[in-house]
């Protein structure tokens, strides 16, 4: 390398000492090959650039640019989250400005997290208005048959058929400030007047009953009063519980968040696993 090259690069570097090499990029020297310290041209091997663990190349600029946040630290945990937000979304498409959970994308998520051997518990955090009614239940009860242990955190609200997903985990938190509102079944559009809407709907409403007070501490008179009652919502029936009130009616078991909500996972894992354990004969 000629001596006007180095100069050229030694005036470039004193005029810019604000612009500092990433330590990412910094190429080291092969051992193999030693620079000759007598031959100030010698530059030993084609150096080869350094790599940092853990840091990505453009991912981090990628998710600001793309999603107005940095990414999170991937941590391998036997714990996962399942975050049942929006509108739940069943037979029906809802409007593209609605912000909706579907059921068909949580339904096989379920599956594969029973039969995942990585996986020893859920958390589900719920903050929803309800939604279609079959899909609802749908996901409730798959909730409700798995074998590893669940817990659920009602944040914001959970209402409506978000009643009966929150009582379908094995345990089941709620917010301070959160709330739910029971209220009976309700249909939108073009409803057939006879009979036999009335018994149907009846019936529908029956399904979400027994299944709240099978798997909560709620009676179903109490359930059915809370339902029906009149005066609370505004050109409408039912019943708005916030925080403690739904632990007090027996709907939800404790009132907590994250911290809590993890602790008692935790908690219930390693007794599930100590149920797993056969002693040796």
């Amino acid at each position: 390398m000629s001596d006007r090259t180095n100069n050229e690069k030694q005036k470039f570097h004193d005029q810019s000492p604000e612009i500092e090499p990433d330590p990412a990029t910094i190429p080291e020297h092969d051992p193999e090959c030693p620079v000759d310290p007598d031959n100030p041209n010698d530059e030993g091997c084609p150096r080869v650039p350094r790599r940092v663990q853990g840091r990505s190349k453009g991912g981090s600029l990628e998710a600001i640019r793309e999603l107005g946040a940095s990414p999170l630290p991937e941590i391998k945990s036997n714990i996962h989250c399942l975050s049942i937000v929006g509108q739940i979304e069943g037979h029906l498409v809802l409007p593209p400005q609605n912000k909706t959970t579907k059921y068909e994308h949580v339904i096989p998520q379920l599956v594969a997290l029973e039969q995942a051997n990585e996986i020893e518990g859920v958390l589900i955090i719920l903050n929803t208005v309800g939604g279609d009614v079959e899909a609802g239940l749908a996901i409730a009860e798959m909730i409700a048959s798995m074998s590893k242990p669940t817990v659920s955190i009602v944040l914001g609200g959970g209402h409506s058929i978000g009643v009966p997903v929150a009582c379908a985990a094995s345990f089941s938190f709620i917010a301070e400030t959160a709330s739910m509102t029971i209220h009976p079944i309700r249909l939108n559009g073009l409803v057939i007047g006879v009979p036999q809407t009335y018994e149907y709907l009846d019936k529908m409403q029956d399904r979400v009953v027994r299944f709240v007070t099978r798997h909560s501490k709620v009676k179903e008179e109490t359930f059915r009063e809370l339902m029906f009652r009149t005066g609370e919502l505004a050109r409408d029936i039912g019943t708005v519980l916030i925080g403690k009130e739904a632990v007090d009616k027996g709907l939800i078991d404790e009132v907590g968040a994250l911290g809590q909500a993890v602790a008692k996972i935790k908690h219930m894992i390693e007794e599930w696993k100590k149920g797993k354990e056969v002693p040796l004969q």
